[in-house]
């Protein structure tokens, strides 16, 4: 029996519009070109990962939201896609398991305790178990994205190059701190990922410094260019890597996944068990 266990990646920031749910399809779909085995799981009830990966909402019978509530397993609702990714899929129903979940103990847990199961299933499965997992969080510091961050390896933040946009990066190093102390101490922030960046401007390079420097943080290299080949892809239910191999975006996400690959290959800090004494 393998006892492989897969990376596990949630992307997040509770700010919307900073290409989210494009950095998890792209780098999905880049892993899969490095042979990587892959699945994504949309946790946004808006369920734009689904969508954007070929797949009608509207036409599932079930979803993410009964693997979490229900007790579902997760392999009777995954779905192969033709990005050579599987997809654990959401659908509005999804916007109920905040409620659901709340009032139930160990509610934290509940990512994690799908994606060991999954590990158990898939054991002796003759393609093997994931290599990566990447969760895609809503955008909310609500109890689906404190259960990913507590299922999480690492977190990811894309962060768009504005002034604006990172005012709410603050709020979810508090809840990554938070989730550090009680259900994941061994979760580490892999960096801020910068989207839609123009470096023609002066604007988006100072934010970025002023990001890094602010919040001490890793900036995952490279930045994803600004394109309008992003928007066409969703249309086309495919990732940009499908529908505009060589453009500047889908290089730039290539290089992020090899990145974050080497990244998952170092050592973890060793973390003192000793207590400082008062």
């Amino acid at each position: 029996m393998s006892t492989h266990t897969p990376v596990v990646l949630a992307v997040a920031n509770q700010k919307g519009g900073v290409a989210k749910t494009t950095t998890v399809a792209s780098i999905g779909a880049a892993l899969a070109e490095l042979g990587q085995r892959v699945l994504l799981v949309d946790l946004d009830p808006q369920a734009c990962l689904t969508f954007s990966l070929g797949i009608d909402p509207e036409d599932l019978d079930v979803s993410v939201h009964q693997v979490l509530t229900a007790g579902l397993a997760a392999t009777e609702v995954i779905i192969e896609t033709e990005e050579g990714v599987d997809v654990l899929p959401a659908t509005i129903e999804l916007a109920r398991a905040e409620a659901d979940l709340l009032t139930r103990t160990g509610r934290e847990h509940v990512i994690k305790s799908v994606l060991e199961q999954l590990a158990e299933d898939l054991a002796d499965d003759e393609d093997g178990p994931y290599d990566w997992v990447l969760l895609d969080c809503p955008p909310s510091l609500g109890v689906l994205t404190v259960a990913a961050l507590t299922a999480a390896d690492g977190v990811l933040i894309p962060l768009q190059c504005e002034t604006l946009s990172h005012r709410g990066v603050g709020q979810l190093l508090d809840t990554v701190h938070d989730v550090r102390r009680f259900t994941n101490r061994g979760l580490e922030v892999w960096g801020v990922l910068p989207t839609l960046y123009d470096g023609r401007t002066n604007h988006a390079r100072t934010v970025l410094e002023t990001i890094s420097d602010t919040y001490d943080l890793e900036v995952v290299e490279p930045p994803i260019p600004k394109t309008i080949k992003f928007a066409e892809a969703p249309a086309a239910g495919r990732s940009i890597l499908a529908t505009s191999r060589s453009s500047k975006g889908a290089k730039a996400y290539r290089e992020v996944a090899a990145n974050l690959v080497a990244r998952a290959a170092r050592p973890k800090p060793r973390r003192s068990a000793k207590k400082k004494r008062a």
